[in-house]
């Protein structure tokens, strides 16, 4: 058994509450997730939703983070099971579901982890996440050691935050300030006064049913903010940004516009 991922310590340390730091992997390199790897962050968001990524270009970025301490996590496209399959085949051990709204999406998230009786996962007898059949005890342990995160993004997912948040299974809420704030009728506007009190109340509902919660906030204030609120699984960058903010830096430093 992979001794990375099973047990699966990053679903551990999220029931116990602990503070995980990781940043956001969107564009698509082994060698730049290779390189996020080595700052020591606890986990690495390999995006599929919102950047250029599929499940065989995620393959290469999981074998750069083989001998990382940061533990890959990955956002499928869409809450379809069939996907979440290829992604648990692949190698994936934790999953952000992104646009959950409702307990039934929930509930679907879920069970697309879990092989039969429990959940409606797909049985390959061979496949990388189980070393090519190579781990003789895989099928009687895996449900129990893949992280399911879900993200509440919508006016929907807010009014059934409760509902979503007693499944049993989802390990942690997780907001998209981007997208909810558009929900809210404030598109660009994360920091809004009405959207940020959503979030605390999403922070707040998770903690009521003792689940972890997190949030996407490249804004240093923002992120202590947010964890001064609460939330304990908290993305602090991407790969893009710091690219993206670096080389301007770089560049203001020689030319002048």
């Amino acid at each position: 058994m992979n001794e990375k991922y099973v047990p699966n310590t990053l679903r551990q340390r999220l029931h116990k509450g602990e503070q995980l730091i990781g940043c956001w992997s969107s564009l698509g390199s082994p060698i730049t997730t290779e390189v996020l790897g080595l700052a020591g962050f606890d986990w690495i968001l390999l995006d599929g939703e919102h950047a250029p990524n599929d499940v065989l270009s995620f393959v290469p970025q999981l074998m750069a983070l083989k001998d990382s301490s940061s533990m890959p996590i990955v956002r499928p496209p869409k809450n379809d099971p069939v996907i979440i399959k290829r992604l648990l085949d692949i190698g994936f051990y934790n999953i952000l579901v992104p646009y959950v709204e409702t307990e039934e999406d929930a509930l679907q998230a879920v069970a697309s982890t879990r092989y039969p009786p429990v959940g409606i996962r797909g049985v390959s007898v061979s496949h990388r996440n189980n070393g090519y059949a190579t781990i003789p005890d895989y099928f009687k342990v895996i449900n129990d050691n893949i992280g399911v995160i879900v993200q509440v993004e919508s006016r929907l997912g807010v009014e059934n935050v409760e509902k979503i948040a007693v499944v049993d299974g989802v390990d942690c809420l997780f907001v998209g300030p981007g997208d909810l704030s558009a929900a809210l009728g404030y598109l660009g506007q994360p920091n809004h006064p009405e959207v940020q009190k959503v979030i605390q109340h999403i922070f707040a509902t998770a903690k009521k049913y003792g689940k972890a919660c997190g949030i996407l906030a490249p804004a240093e204030e923002d992120a202590r903010r947010y964890i001064s609120w609460g939330a304990t699984f908290v993305s602090v960058g991407s790969d893009l940004g710091v690219f993206r903010s670096g080389s301007q830096a770089l560049c203001n430093k020689f030319i002048s516009k």
